[in-house]
């Protein structure tokens, strides 16, 4: 059996996972996630894939952010028919994600098409919806769900299995063995130790070839306690100007990781209290996945849930926020507050609104919280852009920007490499490094042969590897 690897996406970039392993003629795809950055370059992307989904037998989902499987909806209207593999909380909130993905995707539209027809703003360029909510019901009926360290079989003569990433709800490293017994693992996106809520990364048994990612492969994240104090500072900051924090946050485990350490400042009286809204109808959903999937947690919120029976995501401060008209209320609230709300690299959704609302006042705050790829523009903000293009028209941006590092729920280059020699490296024939930008990439191809390992390949797009 010929085994060649291959990648049609975040290759040298952080967004549209997809990657591909051919046992012969027969294809296994590893992810399926959308292409985020400059819209239109987005778009022509993620409309069309540059492969046929016929090919495609199986596919192995790693977890479910829209950078992983927001694109799944596409593979099946061009012709995917096989099964997806993904843990039960996976499959939850890939459900949410992709049906929240379809409802923006036509929102947007039908916000344009107005501001167009009633020329209430320069004419801008309508992107029609790529798919909808019956797209995704219908590729929500393909998936296959397992829990971890059940082997299933996406191909005949091929075994896979799955252990715990660590990164968000249900995401997991997946092991590829072939009944010649050759060895894949794919690392998904890697957590880091002693993220709230959920379980530390596991390690991977024995492997000949590792697929791994690279997004902080040239950073070193501050520790993960240093999230609370951070967070801490700009409460306090925000309650003494009596403005707004305003947060794009994914909508699965950034969000609830916000709201579960909110609690905790608020019950150790570390800050007094605040309104806090999460404008997501997503999140609203997300938020109800995680509380019937305590398998995913880490002793201390299992503890929370079952034994002490209480809600770490509800508490007398917090609304969460589902209709349009209550979305935009909150825009005309009065005195300080904090606003959660997606998407996370504020591409798209409400959080587009509330930037456009608070901006341009020195007094607020943006909250970054989470990786921005290029282009995207959270990415522009992170960057201090003096102002920002939002639905078509320029905003200055006078607000404060506050980066957060702390609490990246993708592991730096030092615990990258810290996981991957606790592997057998006599083994390790070579790790494959996707899912980073040039220099990350870089940088951690060094770290990982100055720690042991044997050989180290930067994943060039559609290049075709064999694994002998």
């Amino acid at each position: 059996m010929s085994i060649h690897f291959y990648s049609h996406g975040a290759c040298r970039e952080v967004t549209g996972s997809k990657h591909f392993l051919a046992f012969d003629d027969a294809v296994i795809q590893l992810d399926c996630g959308m292409f985020q950055g400059k819209r239109a370059e987005a778009y022509r992307k993620n409309l069309s894939l540059p492969f046929d989904p016929r090919q495609v037998r199986s596919v192995i989902l790693s977890h479910a952010h829209f950078d992983h499987s927001g694109a799944l909806p596409v593979l099946a209207k061009q012709g995917f028919t096989g099964n997806i593999f993904a843990t039960s909380a996976t499959r939850d909130v890939a459900n949410v994600i992709l049906l929240d993905s379809a409802h923006i995707q036509a929102k947007d539209a039908e916000h344009i098409h107005f501001k167009n027809d009633h020329k209430l703003a320069p004419v801008v360029k309508v992107f029609e919806p790529i798919y909808d909510t019956s797209d995704v019901m219908a590729t929500m009926s393909q998936f296959v769900t397992l829990d971890y360290h059940r082997p299933f079989s996406p191909l005949p003569g091929v075994r896979a299995d799955f252990f715990d990433a660590g990164h968000i709800l249900g995401s997991a490293l997946v092991r590829v063995v072939t009944d010649g017994g050759q060895v894949i693992g794919f690392s998904g996106d890697l957590g880091r130790k002693g993220l709230p809520i959920i379980r530390d990364p596991e390690t991977l048994p024995e492997l000949d070839y590792l697929i791994l990612e690279g997004t902080y492969g040239n950073r070193l994240h501050k520790p993960i306690d240093t999230a609370r104090q951070e967070l801490a500072s700009l409460i306090h900051k925000a309650l003494e100007r009596k403005s707004k924090i305003i947060i794009p946050a994914f909508t699965v485990e950034r969000t609830q990781e916000l709201i579960y350490l909110i609690h905790q400042l608020l019950d150790d009286r570390t800050i007094p209290e605040i309104p806090i809204f999460v404008d997501s109808p997503m999140a609203v959903s997300a938020t109800a996945i995680f509380k019937i999937h305590p398998e995913c947690f880490d002793e201390e919120t299992r503890s929370d849930f079952v034994t002490n029976h209480l809600d770490p995501f509800g508490f007398d401060q917090i609304r969460y926020v589902t209709t349009r008209t209550d979305s935009v209320a909150i825009n005309s609230f009065k005195g300080p507050a904090i606003i959660i709300s997606a998407s996370g690299m504020a591409e798209s959704g409400r959080i587009l609104h509330h930037l456009v609302n608070h901006v341009g006042n020195p007094d607020n705050i943006v909250a970054i919280v989470g990786f921005m790829a290029e282009h995207t523009l959270g990415r522009k903000l992170v960057e201090r852009a003096p102002e920002v293009r939002i639905f078509g028209q320029r905003y200055p941006v006078r607000a404060e920007i506050a980066t957060l590092n702390a609490f990246s729920g993708h592991a730096d280059y030092g615990e990258i490499t810290s996981w991957v020699t606790r592997l057998d490296l006599s083994r390790l024939k070579k790790v494959f490094l996707v899912h980073g930008e040039p220099a990350s990439l870089e940088n951690l191809r060094s770290e990982l042969l100055r720690a042991g390992v044997k050989a180290v390949e930067i994943v060039e797009y559609d290049r075709r590897y064999e694994l002998n």
